[in-house]
């Protein structure tokens, strides 16, 4: 029997295996208490028994607890800075070839607005990002490649007009050409292997809400998995606090280059 949250934790890393002791206890059971009142269920054991039983409400819990909020180019600011400072720097140090991670990336908001940012440098066929998320539900999302207007508010209108393609319901469309840039696939920051001697590796809005714990095991992941003057492009609150236990140094407001 689920008695409480301590064993509704047990129960969610044995069935999904996502560690929500990673998480912050407050914030996030205050989201899966929301949400099990929403389902109508009066408590952690019945609410297991359903997801644990019912595919559909499993896979609607896993998208809710992984917080998917995301929209391109977004903080424009900085975008700007990758643009102008960040990847012409990478481009010379390492050539036109990078290995650039997207980590997670949700509905694919974000690894579409890099490839898009590649293109002012680099032929796309020159482009290949590796874009991952722990949500096989976001990842279907972002494979298909359609979004709302209120997703793309914040993108230049060069890069809606080259890629981009409204439909007749209002829906925008990336185009197959800037698919063929990214490879998504499903991945746990908390658990699975991370690729190796990457150059850029872009994780943001997303370790605000990890423990500090979690976040010194992943930022020190991340630190090992890109080379020498690698960067590290977080998002718009998540200063690193000592930064430089990681070997991190920071190069520009929210940037990090591995020492």
């Amino acid at each position: 029997m689920v008695k409480d949250y301590e064993d509704f934790k047990k129960f969610v890393l044995g069935l999904t295996g996502i560690d929500l002791n990673a998480y912050k206890e407050k914030q996030m059971k205050r989201r899966i208490d929301t949400l099990i009142a929403r389902n109508k269920h009066t408590g952690y054991d019945s609410y297991c028994n359903a997801i644990k039983n019912d595919a559909q409400m499993l896979d609607e819990f896993v998208n809710y607890l992984t917080i998917n909020v995301s929209e391109f180019y977004r903080n424009p600011a900085l975008w700007k800075k990758l643009d102008e400072i960040i990847l012409p720097d990478l481009i010379k140090k390492f050539g036109p070839r990078l290995k650039i991670w997207s980590a997670a990336c949700s509905t694919g908001d974000e690894p579409y607005s890099l490839a898009m940012v590649l293109s002012d440098f680099l032929p796309l066929s020159q482009v290949q990002i590796l874009a991952t998320d722990m949500d096989a539900e976001v990842l279907a999302k972002a494979k298909a490649g359609c979004y709302t207007g209120q997703s793309i508010k914040g993108l230049p209108q060069r890069y809606r007009d080259k890629f981009l393609e409204k439909d007749e319901h209002g829906i925008y469309r990336v185009s197959n050409k800037l698919k063929s840039c990214i490879s998504f696939k499903q991945h746990n920051l908390l658990k699975d292997g991370y690729p190796q001697r990457v150059h850029l590796i872009v994780c943001r809005n997303v370790m605000i809400y990890f423990t500090e714990e979690a976040k010194e095991r992943i930022y020190r992941r991340f630190s090992d998995s890109l080379c020498k003057q690698g960067i590290l492009f977080v998002g718009s609150t998540e200063q690193i606090i000592g930064a430089k236990k990681y070997n991190f140094q920071g190069i520009q407001s929210f940037f990090y280059e591995k020492q």
